[in-house]
């Protein structure tokens, strides 16, 4: 799917004055945050023109995998949503034709958004580079103007100074203000440690590690990451069990080298139950 709007007015006056190139404000909704694994099934272009004139686009495309549920209760798209959608590769001519001669601009778009779109470029033989685009990012200007560290977070919830700054217990004792005005001020905040470790600490309810370096898939424990990626472990037992000896000597955490070990002794443990039961 590609819709395309004709070329609008944008009030925008600042940036007028600034651009000497058209800037492609875009963002992705992906299968997942792994930029070399994962793929985009959403992508919004708009393109801001010095003339004062802006357009807008929106490619949905099948991902040639199916989406996570936990990607599906961020962004609510479905595999039912993308199946009649073309694949990157179909739309990635028009996609790379769109954005030649741009600068790139969206919210996080340095550490997510232009890598994943450039990786998905390159899987598919489409010449395309970042050399030469200037980068706006929204979310790299909002952090270096509205500072997120401890000292900010005392001013802004506490109205107070922090003198001692980067002193082990004045940073600890900074910290537990923040947290009574945190809790003074936002009302909604779970009054549940449980509630609250989800809300600060999320995890995907497929993983079965930590880290989610092993996931549930249908029972099943998965790889998750690197070139086995979407391997039963179950299967690597019996086909490769040299890849799993090579994850117990490598720097992956217990509870990953713990599933991994007793699955290699026919250890397996149960999986969740299934959603909603």
């Amino acid at each position: 799917m590609i819709a395309t709007a004709d070329k609008t007015p944008y009030t925008h006056g600042m940036l007028k004055d600034i651009l000497d190139r058209p800037l492609a404000v875009f963002d992705i909704e992906s299968t997942g945050l792994n930029r070399k694994l994962d793929r985009i099934i959403d992508l919004a272009v708009v393109r801001l023109h010095p003339d004062g004139t802006q357009d807008a686009h929106t490619f949905r495309v099948n991902p040639e995998m199916p989406i996570p549920a936990a990607s599906t209760a961020v962004h609510g798209i479905t595999d039912a949503d993308v199946a009649a959608s073309p694949t990157f590769g179909e739309v990635a001519p028009k996609v790379a034709e769109l954005l030649e001669g741009c600068d790139f601009s969206g919210f996080n778009v340095l550490r997510f958004d232009a890598p994943l779109l450039a990786a998905e470029f390159a899987r598919v033989g489409v010449s395309f580079t970042l050399e030469g685009r200037r980068i706006l990012d929204a979310q790299r200007i909002f952090h270096i103007k509205e500072p997120r560290d401890l000292s900010a977070a005392l001013q802004f919830y506490c109205n107070e100074t922090h003198t001692g700054a980067h002193g082990a217990m004045e940073d600890v004792l900074a910290t537990v203000q923040v947290l009574h005005a945190q809790f003074e001020r936002y009302d909604d905040l779970p009054k549940d440690m449980d509630e609250l470790d989800a809300l600060c600490n999320p995890r995907d309810p497929d993983w079965a590690d930590q880290e989610g370096k092993i996931r549930w898939v249908s029972g099943e424990l998965v790889l998750n990451f690197g070139q086995k990626q979407g391997t039963k472990i179950r299967d690597l037992v019996y086909n490769d069990p040299g890849y799993l000896e090579w994850m117990l000597k490598k720097d992956f955490p217990d509870d990953t080298k713990d599933l991994i070990r007793n699955a290699i002794n026919n250890r397996y443990p149960d999986p969740p139950p299934p959603r909603g039961s």
